[in-house]
């Protein structure tokens, strides 16, 4: 078995074979699952985990960014207070609590959606607003404090006394330096939610990569785990480079500096 699996090897033989398999794209061989290549058992689940991740992604950062300036645009009113209240309970309240609250009230109470598993869109849905809770309640805070300093600034002033109504001073002149410092957030987000799909997918049974990283952690299945380790790096570094990208898209002075440079 140790011969199999290449343990009878000293540790940096061992460490230095499996980075040289790691970038062909050969991750090993489950313990669990005799045989079957890690790269299988990744690519099988992935789907779920990735349709999962993008909408709680999407729907927490556009919802926390409508949340944040609206709180901005009402400040001190009882829109502001119910924002900022969203945002506390957000970052309050861990994920896998929220995703039981939503399973007992919504789904077992109310009957309105499935309670787990994953066999149609609607079965993302309490699971997508669960892994969103936190994305939302960092979006909402950042946009909130960015909004109210950029609407205090000497453009924003100039373009009110030419006669810019309201909407095209937030979303015209605003809204576009005020998404630098969410952009800014959205690495560590990534992280949040790959963290945070390892709870929720197991407790809405979910087949994707976090219900089986949790399930290899148990049997200790090392492939697995080092696998979707290394996957779960990929993803962040990738991240990382989109928002690089779109910080030169948000704002062309990054691109003019980098040019000149």
């Amino acid at each position: 078995m140790e011969a199999k699996y290449g343990l009878d090897q000293p540790l940096p033989i061992q460490y230095f074979r499996y980075m040289a398999n790691v970038i062909q794209g050969d991750l090993g061989i489950s313990f669990q699952f005799s045989n079957t290549p890690v790269t299988d058992l990744i690519s099988g689940r992935i789907g779920p985990s990735a349709m999962l991740g993008l909408q709680a992604m999407i729907f927490g950062t556009i919802f926390g960014i409508f949340l944040g300036v609206i709180g901005a645009l009402k400040q001190n009113t009882w829109i502001d207070s119910g924002s900022t209240l969203i945002a506390v309970l957000g970052k309050s309240i861990p994920s896998f609590v929220f995703a039981a609250l939503l399973q007992y009230f919504i789904a077992v109470k109310l009957g309105w959606l499935p309670v787990a598993f994953w066999r149609g869109w609607e079965y993302s849905i309490l699971p997508t607003i669960a892994l969103s809770i936190f994305p939302i309640s960092i979006a909402a805070r950042f946009m909130r404090t960015e909004m109210i300093e950029v609407l205090s600034s000497d453009y924003i002033v100039l373009a009110r006394a030419k006669g810019a109504s309201s909407f095209e001073v937030a979303f015209k002149h605003a809204l576009r330096n005020a998404l630098i410092p969410v952009v800014t957030v959205l690495g560590p987000l990534a992280v949040s939610l790959m963290t945070g799909s390892l709870v929720v997918e197991k407790i809405f049974a979910i087949p994707g990569l976090g219900e089986q990283f949790v399930t290899s952690i148990n049997v200790l299945d090392y492939p697995v785990i080092m696998g979707t380790t290394i996957l779960f790096a990929a993803l962040f570094i990738f991240i990382v480079l989109v928002v690089d990208v779109l910080y030169s898209i948000i704002d062309p002075r990054i691109r003019l500096s980098g040019g000149e440079n």
